[in-house]
């Protein structure tokens, strides 16, 4: 029986483990289906980010799907930032900080501002740059 209770909690942390291998499964699974929509999409833990010409849809991933979902226009954008732990950072590849949390800001021309959670500071400046030069090109 003492044996029993000593291998018990490795059983619940295999139990758990399988459990959030089989949600997060899922999960990708609906971002996949989810993403056939856009000309260019992310996923991460966080949040889910599609551009489908110059429209910027975003939201969290579930199981069930994708949920939260905004959407709105590059057109009303004024401004895209970069923020690391919520300091504004330049987007140079090469001197990106290290540690922190990262997001990109969308400052509305309607004074609303929209942040967007990424889990890595190198895709969140790619995905910046990539945004400001689909947005510079809309614009020419």
């Amino acid at each position: 029986m003492e044996r029993g209770l000593l291998w018990l909690p490795l059983l619940v942390a295999f139990i758990w483990l399988a459990w959030s291998g089989w949600n997060e499964y899922n999960k990708l699974e609906a971002y996949k289906i989810w993403a056939t929509d856009f000309d260019n999409a992310k996923f991460d833990i966080y949040a889910v980010l599609g551009r489908k010409e110059g429209q910027i849809t975003w939201g969290k991933p579930t199981r069930q799907g994708m949920v939260e979902l905004e959407t709105f226009s590059l057109d009303e954008v004024n401004q895209i930032n970069l923020l690391v732990s919520d300091r504004l950072v330049d987007v140079n590849l090469e001197n990106l900080p290290n540690k922190g949390k990262p997001s990109l800001e969308f400052d509305l021309k309607n004074q609303k501002s929209i942040l967007i959670p990424f889990t890595d500071i190198l895709l969140a400046a790619k995905w910046c740059n990539y945004l400001r030069q689909t947005k510079q090109n809309m614009a020419t």
